[in-house]
């Protein structure tokens, strides 16, 4: 049949199965530590982050909805509740007045260095650990591959 695509295979399907199935189990992971750890959900983590490596600890809304993959829709919400626990401030932007930024307050700061080191121990226990240097280094190229390829498609 011309044009019809190809389906995987059942040796394919166990490999992507496996793939996202362990994929879902170490975020879930990580997840539950960082929120025992540090009392910050992922999304928060993700937040500060992006924040912390901006120039004066402020992005434009739509510029931090970009640049981690969100729905503006889910970052304004988040942000709210972000807010209310004095993680961020949300300001006008100074060179347009249609636009927010969003600001990293003092106790965002705070909150994102005292998460990092226990973050990245759980990284390390969590992913590291498990794989060799030559399968860490295989999970990288994993990883630039689906990139590149979900980048052109």
């Amino acid at each position: 049949m011309a044009g019809q695509r190809k389906l995987p295979t059942r040796d394919e399907l166990r490999v992507w199965r496996d793939f996202v199935e362990t994929t879902e189990s170490l975020r879930g992971r990580l997840a539950a530590r960082l929120q025992t750890d540090t009392g910050l959900s992922t999304g928060d983590y993700t937040v500060l982050l992006a924040l912390s490596e901006a120039d004066g600890g402020r992005l434009r809304s739509s510029d931090l909805a970009a640049g981690i993959g969100w729905e503006r829709s889910r970052l304004s919400h988040h942000l709210g509740r972000m807010e209310k626990r004095g993680l961020i401030r949300r300001e006008e932007c100074v060179t347009d007045s249609r636009g927010a930024e969003v600001v990293l307050a003092p106790d965002g700061n705070d909150a994102f260095r005292a998460a990092t080191v226990p973050h990245l121990q759980a990284v390390r226990e969590l992913f590291v650990d498990a794989l060799t240097p030559a399968q860490l280094a295989a999970a990288g190229e994993i990883a630039a591959a689906l990139r590149r390829h979900l980048e052109s498609a």
